[in-house]
């Protein structure tokens, strides 16, 4: 299993980013993926999930109505575009899937956002 994320970079605040996640090695169309970030000094923490079955999204609370979770199948592919970006969502960001009882993680990729 891999999950291979991208898209990060640095940008203004109030600017988007779209992350990707490429995945391969597993029945991506019956698992959710998740999205996880991690700043500097701090926890990881989940920022949101898709389901696999019908799409249903999940967000943080500080990250709500500004990021959008979304996934193509034929692809294995999640994405997560960011919008409104503020210095608070600088960190490295993850994504996530958890198949056949094992918990997989992406390499990360970095979002920088300058104020």
């Amino acid at each position: 299993v891999q999950l291979q994320a991208s898209g990060g970079g640095l940008v203004q605040t109030g600017g988007s980013l779209r992350l990707s996640c490429a995945t391969s090695g597993f029945s991506f169309d019956g698992y959710a993926t998740a999205w996880f970030r991690q700043a500097p000094g701090k926890g990881r923490e989940g920022v949101s999930c898709i389901t696999s079955s019908d799409a249903d999204t999940y967000y943080a609370e500080s990250v709500a109505g500004r990021f959008t979770i979304s996934r193509d199948d034929a692809k294995k592919t999640v994405y997560l575009q960011m919008n409104t970006l503020k210095p608070e969502d600088t960190a490295l960001y993850y994504c996530y899937t958890a198949w056949r009882g094992y918990n997989y993680w992406g390499q990360g990729t970095q979002v920088t956002v300058s104020s």
